[in-house]
């Protein structure tokens, strides 16, 4: 599986995690993105985008564990990947058909998306 995860950059940006390396993924509360943290497996995929004024995919990321031992807020490890050598916008993503289901356009609020095969390899991933 694939997901796209959201972070503020002036918060925690992909640089803090490539300078970290791993680091917990937790503190989300909407009900919908914590089914997606909790539905992830150790291998999976993940996307960085950085949201505010760049709202654009900034690298890539694996997920390393799931801890799902409380099921209101799952803490899901992960590894940083490596930086996208070509960053896509959001205004790209939407233009695309193959993104016109998906939540990261229909539900614009949603902090941990799931991607398509298809969505992950044409952002990069």
């Amino acid at each position: 599986m694939w997901y796209l995860l959201k972070t503020e950059p002036g918060t925690y940006s992909f640089a803090d995690l490539q300078r970290d390396g791993e680091t917990v993924w937790d503190g989300v509360t909407n009900p919908q993105a914590v089914k997606n943290l909790r539905g992830m497996k150790p291998g999976d995929g993940l996307v960085i985008y950085h949201t505010g004024d760049e709202k654009r995919t900034v690298g890539t990321a694996a997920v390393v564990s799931v801890d799902d031992s409380d099921a209101k807020t799952p803490r899901v490890k992960i590894r940083a990947g490596k930086a996208l050598a070509q960053p896509r916008t959001l205004a790209e993503m939407k233009a695309q058909k193959f993104f016109a289901e998906s939540p990261l356009v229909r539900m614009g609020r949603l902090s941990v998306v799931p991607l398509t095969e298809q969505q992950y390899k044409w952002i990069g991933g």
